[in-house]
């Protein structure tokens, strides 16, 4: 019998009790897309597909022994940071990242949620700002997440060019600004990197209500291809295109009362 060994993705974020976004779906798009899903839980939210409920913070000491463990054992190829609810969490990630700088990081800084609930506490967003960007491959945040870190309003595709700018700057080595929130037939994402590449991402609107935690199996499925080898613009493009199929093949199925999930299952992979 030959042996082998799964690439392994380990995902830092909380923990969904409807099981749509969150550490959940990232270890459904993790195993969907043929890796190995190991998980860091910064906090438990009592949440369904109505809304957030409420959040209870895992203490920062217990997320770093998480990631201390996992680590040591089961060394990841590549790592996702989703919601970290405390300063504290944040500065013990960024000190355990800075040992393993040669593991590509996807960070999808998760800050409120559709609802309007806080998904970290206010004074995380500098030590996001000064710790975490730098240690990121890629950072993807949405229209509402790239304006809360550069403080401007992002509406439009030109905004979208300006945040970016602006949030290289902050010292991220890559940025892929999300524009699943914009009106009209067509997504469009903006991607810029410190050494000034920049792409625009399109894609056709899919007319669905499940869309709970697009963001986090983009940001997994990014991690998952990085994983498995591929370069970070060819991950970024399968990823979309993942999504894009869970979309698709979830639109008429029923989960819930609200905002239901993607399907993660529709083609996995052995």
């Amino acid at each position: 019998m030959n042996n082998y060994r799964y690439r392994v993705v380990l995902t830092i974020a909380g923990s969904d009790s409807g099981g749509g976004a969150g550490i959940q779906a990232d270890i459904k798009t993790i195993s969907a897309l043929g890796c190995y899903g190991t998980t860091v839980i910064t906090a438990i939210t009592a949440q369904n597909t109505l809304g957030v409920n409420n959040i209870y913070a895992i203490p920062a000491e217990i997320v770093g022994d998480q990631m201390t463990a996992v680590i040591n054992d089961i060394p990841p190829s590549a790592i996702k940071i989703g919601m970290v609810y405390l300063k504290e969490s944040a500065e013990i990630i960024a000190s355990v990242l800075r040992q393993h700088s040669e593991i590509p990081v996807i960070f999808d800084p998760v800050m409120v949620a559709t609802s309007g609930t806080n998904l970290m506490k206010s004074n995380c967003l500098s030590t996001f700002k000064n710790l975490l960007f730098p240690l990121t491959t890629l950072l993807t945040p949405n229209l509402d997440e790239a304006g809360l870190i550069t403080g401007m309003k992002v509406n439009n595709l030109t905004d979208m060019h300006t945040a970016a700018s602006r949030i290289i700057d902050l010292g991220c080595n890559a940025v892929l600004i999300k524009g699943g929130h914009l009106k009209g037939n067509d997504l469009y994402d903006v991607y810029l990197d410190r050494d000034g590449r920049q792409r625009l991402f399109k894609s056709k609107v899919i007319q669905s209500n499940n869309t709970h935690g697009t963001g986090c199996t983009l940001s997994s499925a990014i991690a998952s291809y990085l994983a498995l080898g591929e370069d970070l613009m060819l991950s970024i493009e399968k990823g979309k295109d993942y999504v894009h199929q869970a979309i698709e093949h979830g639109k008429n199925i029923r989960i819930g009362k609200g905002i239901g999930p993607l399907n993660h299952f529709f083609n996995p992979i052995k």
